[in-house]
């Protein structure tokens, strides 16, 4: 259940399963109700299969409840804006991602995850651990038997951002780059400093292509994000893709140069 946190998901298929059941309703009958076969709901429950946003606004509807487990998942989960996200990510056949300022979360050490969180001066120790099991949960995905082909570019500045008291921790991170990027469906390439003006300036985003071969783009800003499905506005994020993409250096120098950051530390 990599599209949610697995004891949040794992929690509410139980409680769909304890509606299912007070309701008296079989499998089918409820499959019925939400818009899926039974063998579908039996997968579901059987946690053999895994919980999507369609199957849980399909059981508030089964249930007439007024979308109660869908505000469940918000309250409880990850941002009710971020879920179309983790729906399409965890059945993308590739992702594109360019980030000019941080790591990609889907390559995070768990250390380098919680400073990140930590930024978010808000959250509580709790939330802050919520959000850390989240994220590398998600991670998941990279190595599952149909794993997405990952294409990550990145600035050389979010390499070399460590002051003294975050180099041991941003060492572990580079070292981890490095590592994803031998794995044959991971590909990791920097653009250089020496890059001065680029399309990707104006902020990061995330592409993922479902096995149709429609696009899903990912949008992050300071209150949160945007999922972008208009065709239009797609086209341009895959156009902007091309161009970032282009401006970075190969796989294998890209591999010298985050190797080349660590030994500078040392």
């Amino acid at each position: 259940m990599a599209d949610l946190p697995h004891p949040l998901a794992a929690f509410i298929v139980e409680e769909i399963r304890r509606a299912r059941g007070a309701a008296g309703m079989t499998q089918e009958a409820f499959g019925r109700g939400a818009g899926f076969s039974a063998s579908h709901v039996s997968a579901v429950e059987g946690e053999t299969r895994a919980l999507t946003m369609d199957f849980i606004k399909g059981a508030d509807r089964a249930f007439k409840n007024g979308g109660l487990f869908e505000r469940m998942v918000a309250k409880l989960g990850a941002p009710s804006w971020f879920l179309p996200w983790l729906d399409a990510e965890r059945v993308a056949t590739q992702l594109r991602s360019w980030q000019p300022s941080l790591i990609p979360g889907l390559l995070q050490t768990e250390h380098y995850a919680r400073a990140v969180i930590r930024c978010d001066d808000t959250l509580s120790d709790e939330e802050v651990d919520k959000r850390l099991a989240a994220r590398l949960d998600r991670q998941s995905i990279l190595t599952q038997p149909t794993a997405p082909q990952f294409v990550a570019v990145i600035g050389e500045g979010v390499l070399r951002r460590a002051g003294e008291d975050f180099r041991g921790i941003m060492a572990g991170q580079v070292t981890h780059l490095t590592t994803l990027a031998d794995r044959p469906n991971i590909s990791v390439h920097i653009v250089p400093d020496d890059v001065s003006m680029h399309a990707g300036l104006t902020g990061p985003f995330i592409l993922a292509r479902a096995a149709d071969g429609r696009w899903v783009g990912q949008l992050e800003n300071q209150l949160g994000g945007l999922v972008v499905v208009n065709d239009a506005d797609v086209a341009t994020l895959l156009s902007k893709w091309e161009t970032v993409r282009n401006e970075a250096l190969p796989r294998r120098q890209s591999t010298d140069l985050m190797k080349e950051v660590v030994t500078s530390w040392t």
